[in-house]
């Protein structure tokens, strides 16, 4: 990908936005679905949640924390 480096952290910051919105997505469709009984949705919906828990912890840290003075 060729742009500034800005530019490729906030794409970066949008990544893990979207990931993090996806996983939440998905464990709730799973709680929700087990509840109602549907068992194939339910653990269809947890199966994701588990891939993109994976995907993830997999990423690099990112470089946007908390700088500490010391």
């Amino acid at each position: 990908m060729t742009g500034s480096p800005d530019r490729r952290t906030r794409l970066d910051q949008l990544g893990r936005f979207a990931l993090r919105g996806l996983r939440i997505g998905a464990s709730t469709v799973s709680i929700v679905e087990l509840l109602r009984s549907d068992w194939t949705g339910g653990i269809s919906a947890g199966v994701a949640w588990l891939v993109f828990l994976q995907v993830e912890r997999r990423l690099p840290p990112s470089d946007q924390g908390p700088k500490d003075a010391s």
